[in-house]
């Protein structure tokens, strides 16, 4: 088995793209109450601040900063992809490796993660998770998914650069 080393940094910020076995499902969209569900249950017992989320079909972002005097992040996932696992039914196929280790079959094995470095950083990585609806042809505008925490910044007076909102691009905060 594999050792991957990942960069883990106590009250860092950090950019995490996690996806589904199977990338025709649209279970995430589907179950999206029992995704938040398993988030809440994990925030409950490890804290972190979600600072930018999207919910795909397939697959999802999310930036979180972590907590001052912790950084393990891939306990946070596992319990999210472990809990949201249990609760809906295997798969009619799942590979003959997942199989033999006991595995439902339902999450890819890891996931992809980014610290975020500065400000820059994350305009440029928000940019890329509030419209990915538009780049996967599921939506014209940013603010047309859904199932996307840019309706909670424009609730809290933030908004998209003109230059975003007819389209997409980066992405940066600015008070309206």
């Amino acid at each position: 088995m594999s050792r991957y080393r990942r960069l883990v940094v106590p009250g860092g910020t950090y950019f995490f793209t996690v996806r589904l076995e199977d990338r025709s499902s649209d279970q995430l969209v589907r179950e999206v109450a029992l995704l938040r569900d398993s988030v809440r249950l994990c925030r409950r017992c490890w804290p972190f601040a979600i600072d930018v989320a999207v919910i795909l079909p397939d697959h999802l972002h999310m930036i979180w900063t972590l907590p001052h005097d912790d950084g393990d992040f891939s306990r946070r996932w596992r319990l999210i992809k472990s809990t949201f696992s249990r609760h809906v039914e295997a798969p009619a196929r799942r590979s003959r490796s997942k199989a033999e280790r006991g595995e439902k079959g339902i999450w890819q094995r890891r996931f992809w993660e980014h610290r975020i470095r500065d400000a820059a950083d994350f305009a440029a990585h928000r940019g890329f998770a509030l419209t990915a609806p538009v780049r996967a042809g599921l939506v014209a505008r940013p603010q047309d998914w859904a199932l996307s925490s840019l309706h909670r910044d424009l609730a809290a007076g933030l908004r998209l650069p003109s230059a975003v909102s007819g389209g997409y691009g980066p992405v940066a905060r600015e008070r309206a």
